[in-house]
């Protein structure tokens, strides 16, 4: 990790800048960011679900360099070239109101990633992360990936580098989402699911009906809702969890595994205390690590 530091960066140089959301109509603006980091000591150093950093160029309104923000690699270990060159992120426009005085206000780091050109150069840090990453031996288990909004991102890298590097294990993504026009890589999951029969893309839509005229759900009422899929993989001693998107997402997943699975099979995932086991809809988030303890097959990434 931290091969190029703040203050001692990098130069990247953009290749593309895409939307990756499914349809136009998007209430968010999300593109699809590819770097190329070639020469730099980011060339092959990198693994999916790690992130980099970026320094925005100019000042803040106290005349200090603007600080470093990290973004999600979105890329197989290998980069979107296959040969470890070019690395991608998946950035959301940053536009709001300030609360008090209703002045419009856009993020610094998101909107300058999102507006820039092939051809313009970016300062990058990184690589970072030790913990949200696949295992070593990656076909030595299953997989189950909730996401929601630009969570999705190390998941497009994981998916695809374990899908590229045939591995054989059964893998099952559940993206969350607002709405279908806010879905993100929604066709190239679609077709990765539709040639590879051991990945599995499922969406879940929280404020309209499923794809399939099903009622509204968020993601991890998928593991209700499709019990069928979920349920042996649960079972199975090869199966690691990965959570990555808004925090608070990870309690309904939690709550879904104890009201599931005996206990014996929810240890493996979850040990609750025994202050806790009655009353599982009134879980809170703040009873995570205190009375609600996540197990090394869980891995969180939320914010």
């Amino acid at each position: 990790m931290h091969l190029l530091t703040p203050v001692k960066p990098g130069v990247a140089t953009v290749v593309s800048n895409e939307r990756c959301t499914a349809s136009r109509k998007s209430s968010g603006f999300v593109r699809h960011l590819a770097l190329d980091v070639s020469g730099t000591p980011l060339e092959g150093a990198f693994l999916s679900g790690q992130s980099f950093g970026v320094i925005p160029p100019g000042t803040d309104q106290f005349g200090r360099q603007h600080k470093l923000r990290l973004y999600s690699i979105a890329s197989p270990t290998r980069g979107e070239d296959g040969s470890g060159k070019i690395l991608a992120t998946t950035v959301k426009r940053t536009i709001d109101e300030h609360w008090e005085s209703g002045k419009l206000f856009l993020g610094v780091a998101s909107n300058y990633l999102c507006d820039l050109r092939v051809g313009d150069k970016v300062t990058v840090t990184g690589p970072n992360g030790k913990r949200f990453l696949l295992p070593a031996d990656p076909a030595a288990h299953d997989y189950l990936f909730f996401a929601t909004g630009t969570g999705i991102a190390p998941f497009y890298g994981m998916i695809r580098e374990l899908l590229g590097r045939d591995t054989g294990s059964r893998v099952v993504f559940t993206m969350g989402s607002p709405y279908a026009t806010d879905l993100l890589y929604h066709r190239e999951l679609t077709d990765l699911a539709e040639r590879h029969a051991n990945f599995t893309y499922l969406t879940a839509l929280s404020r309209e009906r499923q794809l399939d005229g099903s009622p509204p759900m968020y993601a991890h009422d998928r593991l209700a809702r499709s019990a069928d899929i979920f349920a042996p993989m649960l079972e199975s001693p090869r199966t690691l969890i990965y959570v990555c998107g808004i925090a608070g997402m990870e309690l309904g997943v939690f709550q879904r595994l104890a009201e599931r699975l005996s206990e014996p099979a929810r240890d493996q995932y979850l040990r609750v205390d025994a202050s806790a086991r009655e009353n599982i809809a009134n879980w809170e988030r703040r009873m995570i690590n205190k009375e609600l303890h996540p197990t090394r097959r869980v891995f969180l990434e939320v914010y």
